[in-house]
C-alpha cells in the first residue's frame, strides 16, 4: 500500500540517552545502531537533573516514519538547563540529518513543479546547483537553532517569493547600469515584467511571470549540520577572543528544480526568457544569507563562477585542517567529575568563511597599528560587512572553487600514527560585490591583494593556524599546526631565499597595504609612527601590528621535527612550572585553555621552507620579550632579520 505523502509523520525516535552505569568501573556503552534498548538502567535520583538529552515522553519507544521531516525531530527538543546543553543540540541535529529520508516526497514535489510549469508550453523548468552551501530562511527553531526555509510539511525549499525578489533585484541592477538610471527610476522600469500597482499602463500593474516554489532534487537534497563561530568581537576599543560555536542546519551542494511559467494574461515567451535570464544571473550572484562568505551561489549546468573578480589564488593547506561542525560521537560518564561528557569529532571541510575570517583578522592587526579603532571598525564593516552598529553589505565577496579534502587527518590512535598528514586544496576567489563603487575599486583591490599575501606568509588557517605544520611521535594529534601555501608561479607570489630579502619584500607588500588604506580612509598613515596601544599586562595584550609588535624572519636547525622558530619557542629556558610543579609551556607565550577560559598564543609562526616568520604581539613585555631576545641571540646574524617595525 502506497503511503499518503500528505499524512503527518510520526514523531521520530529519540537518540539513545546514556544512563549512569550501575557499575561505575564498567560504564554501559551505547548501542552501535543508535536504537534505544528496551531494558534501561535507571539513573540515581541525584542525577535526574543531569541527564543528557532530556526528551519528552522519556519512557516511550517510538519508531519514526523515514519521511519524517527535520522539523518533526526538533519538536522533540526542550530547553535543557544543564552542562550537556550544547552537545544535546549537536546530537539531535545530527540525528535528524542522518535518519530522515525525504526522497519520495521531494520526487512528488518536483514532479508537480514540472507539470505546473510546462503545461501548455507556457513555461519551462531548469536546474541550478549550489557550489557550496546555501542558507535561505533563517527561521529560529528550538534552542534558537537557525533552520533553512521549509514548507508546511517540513521540506526545505526556495520560496517563490524569494526567487521573484532575486530576479527583480537583478533586473533593477542591470537597468541602472545599462540605462544610467537611479534606483527609483529602475524600480519603475521593471514593471513590464514584474508589475507595479502604480504603473501608468494597466497591463503592467500585474506581474507577467509566475514563480513556483523550488525544491531540491531527491538525490541532491543536502540537508547538513553547519556551524557558525564568531571568535573575535569588538569590545569598545579592544578585540575580545570568545569562541562561540553555534550549530545549525543548512543545505550542502543541493540541486534545485526551478519552475517558471507565463501568467494567464501574457502570451509573450520573450518576457519569460528575459525574466529567466535575470533570475539565473541573480542566483549566480547569491541567494539567502551570508552570500559574501561563500553561501548561496547557484549555477546552471555547464556554467562556472564568473564574477567581477579581484583576485584568484589556488592554495594548499596541510596539517590541522579547516573544520566545520564537530560530529557527535557518544556520551561517556566521567566518574571523577560526576557528570556526562562527550567529545566531538572535527569534520574537515574547505570553508570560504574561514578564509574570510582570517583575512578579516589580519586586516584588524595591521590597520589597528596605524589607525584609530573607530576608523578600523568603520572600514572593516565596509570591506567585510557588519551587523553592529548597523547592518552593512561588504564590498568584497569570498568564494572557494573546487574546495576538497585531499587527505583527512590521521586517526587519534596508534593506527593513525603511520597515516599521512591531512591536506586540503581549493582556489580562493575574491570578487566585487554589487555595492562596490568604481571610485574605490582600485584601492580595495590593492589592499586585498597585499593583505592576502601577508596572510599566506604569516600563518595558516583553521585549527592550527598559529603554528606551522610539524609531526609528532609521542601522542595524538600526530600533526600539529597548519601550513598554508599559495600555488601560483607569478612573480608577485615568488618568495626570496633569505630572511633579509624577505624583509624587503614584506615591507614592500605592507607599504602597498598602507597606501591603499590611506586612500580608502583619507587618514594619514605613517608606518614609522606606529600607535602605542595599551601595553601588555599579564595574559592581556593587543593583537595589533603596533609599536608593541615584532615580526621576525629567521632560520636555524629544526628540533624534534619542529621548525627552528617553533623549537626556540618551546625551548626549556622559556618553560614555567605548573600547579603540580612540573615544567610546562608558558600560557602567556604559547596560549592556554582552562575550561571555557581560552587564551590564544600571542605568537604566530609560519614556515616558509628556507626560514620561518614569527609574529609576536606584546613583544615589549615578558615573556614575549624574552622569546624575541632568545631568537636574536641564538640565530646567526645572516639568518636573522626584523621585518616589522620598519625601523
Amino acid at each position: 500500500m502506497t503511503p499518503d505523502p500528505f499524512a503527518r509523520p510520526e514523531r521520530p525516535q529519540r537518540p539513545q540517552r546514556p544512563q549512569r552505569p550501575q557499575q561505575p568501573q564498567q560504564p554501559q556503552q551505547r548501542r552501535a545502531d543508535n536504537q534505544p534498548s528496551r531494558r534501561r538502567s535507571q539513573p540515581m535520583p541525584s542525577q535526574q537533573a543531569n541527564r543528557p538529552v532530556p526528551w519528552l515522553y522519556e519512557e516511550q519507544d517510538i519508531t519514526p516514519d523515514p519521511s519524517a521531516s527535520f522539523v518533526e525531530y526538533l519538536r522533540w527538543m526542550r530547553s535543557p538547563d544543564h552542562e550537556q546543553k550544547d552537545p544535546t543540540k549537536v546530537q539531535i541535529l545530527q540525528f535528524a540529518e542522518d535518519k530522515a529520508d525525504y526522497r519520495q516526497r521531494l520526487e512528488q514535489l518536483n514532479k508537480r513543479t514540472k507539470l505546473l510549469a510546462e503545461h501548455g508550453q507556457q513555461g519551462q523548468t531548469f536546474q541550478v546547483k549550489s557550489s557550496w552551501r546555501i542558507r535561505v530562511g533563517g527561521h529560529r527553531g528550538p534552542e534558537s537553532i537557525l533552520l533553512p526555509a521549509f514548507d508546511s510539511l517540513g521540506m526545505p525549499y526556495l520560496p517563490s517569493s524569494t526567487l521573484r525578489g532575486v530576479a527583480r533585484n537583478q533586473a533593477v541592477h542591470d537597468l541602472m547600469q545599462q540605462q544610467q538610471l537611479n534606483w527609483k527610476q529602475a524600480n519603475k522600469a521593471v514593471a513590464p515584467w514584474f508589475g507595479d500597482l502604480d504603473a501608468p499602463n494597466k497591463s503592467d500593474q500585474a506581474g507577467k511571470v509566475v514563480f513556483l516554489d523550488a525544491y531540491p532534487l531527491a538525490k541532491h537534497m543536502g540537508l547538513s549540520v553547519d556551524m557558525a563561530n564568531n571568535i573575535w568581537n569588538w569590545d569598545h576599543d579592544n578585540l575580545k577572543y570568545s569562541p562561540n560555536p553555534n550549530p545549525f542546519l543548512s543545505l550542502k551542494e543541493p540541486t534545485f528544480l526551478i519552475g517558471l511559467r507565463l501568467a494567464s494574461t501574457c502570451q509573450d515567451l520573450q518576457v519569460l526568457d528575459k525574466v529567466k535570464t535575470w533570475l539565473i544571473k541573480g542566483l549566480q550572484s547569491g541567494i539567502g544569507a551570508q552570500v559574501n562568505s561563500g553561501y548561496g551561489e547557484l549555477l546552471t549546468a555547464g556554467t562556472s563562477h564568473k564574477d567581477d573578480e579581484l583576485l584568484r589564488l589556488p592554495f594548499a593547506l596541510q596539517g590541522q585542517l579547516i573544520h566545520g561542525r564537530q560530529t557527535f560521537t557518544s556520551w561517556n560518564w566521567n566518574q571523577h567529575k560526576n557528570q556526562w561528557q562527550t567529545r566531538g569529532k572535527p569534520d574537515a571541510e574547505v570553508r570560504p568563511i574561514a578564509m574570510k575570517s582570517m583575512l578579516r583578522y589580519w586586516f584588524r592587526v595591521f590597520a589597528g597599528g596605524v589607525l584609530s579603532t573607530t576608523a578600523v571598525q568603520t572600514l572593516e564593516g565596509q570591506l567585510f560587512g557588519a551587523i553592529n552598529p548597523q547592518q552593512q553589505w561588504g564590498w568584497v565577496r569570498f568564494h572557494i572553487q573546487d574546495g576538497r579534502v585531499i587527505q583527512r587527518e590521521p586517526k587519534p590512535n596508534q593506527r593513525g600514527k603511520e597515516e599521512p598528514c591531512g591536506k586540503q586544496e581549493g582556489t580562493l576567489i575574491l570578487s566585487a560585490s554589487l555595492n562596490l563603487e568604481e571610485t574605490v575599486r582600485q584601492p580595495v583591490q590593492q589592499l586585498m591583494k597585499n593583505l592576502t599575501w601577508m596572510m599566506f606568509h604569516l600563518g595558516g588557517v583553521g585549527q592550527g593556524a598559529r603554528r606551522p605544520c610539524y609531526s609528532r611521535t609521542h601522542k595524538a594529534p600526530w600533526y600539529r599546526g597548519a601550513t598554508l601555501t599559495p600555488e601560483r608561479k607569478e612573480a608577485f607570489w615568488k618568495l626570496p631565499d633569505t630572511p633579509q630579502d624577505f624583509q624587503l619584500l614584506f615591507q614592500q607588500r605592507l607599504q602597498g597595504f598602507y597606501d591603499a588604506l590611506q586612500q580608502l580612509t583619507r587618514d594619514s598613515v605613517n608606518p614609522h609612527q606606529l600607535r602605542r596601544n595599551p601595553p601588555a599586562q599579564g595574559h592581556r595584550w593587543s593583537e595589533f601590528a603596533d609599536a608593541n609588535c615584532r615580526i621576525i624572519a629567521c632560520s636555524g636547525e629544526s628540533d624534534h621535527n619542529k621548525p627552528y622558530a617553533l623549537a626556540v619557542l618551546h625551548d626549556q629556558d622559556l618553560k614555567v612550572k605548573d600547579h603540580d610543579n612540573q615544567w610546562d609551556y608558558d600560557g602567556n607565550l604559547c596560549g592556554k585553555a582552562c575550561r571555557r577560559d581560552v587564551t590564544p598564543s600571542p605568537v604566530w609562526i609560519a614556515n616558509l621552507a628556507n626560514y620561518q616568520v614569527a609574529t609576536v604581539f606584546g613583544a615589549r613585555e615578558t615573556p614575549r620579550s624574552t622569546y624575541v631576545t632568545h631568537l636574536r641571540q641564538k640565530t646567526e646574524s645572516r639568518r636573522f632579520a626584523q621585518v616589522f617595525p620598519f625601523n
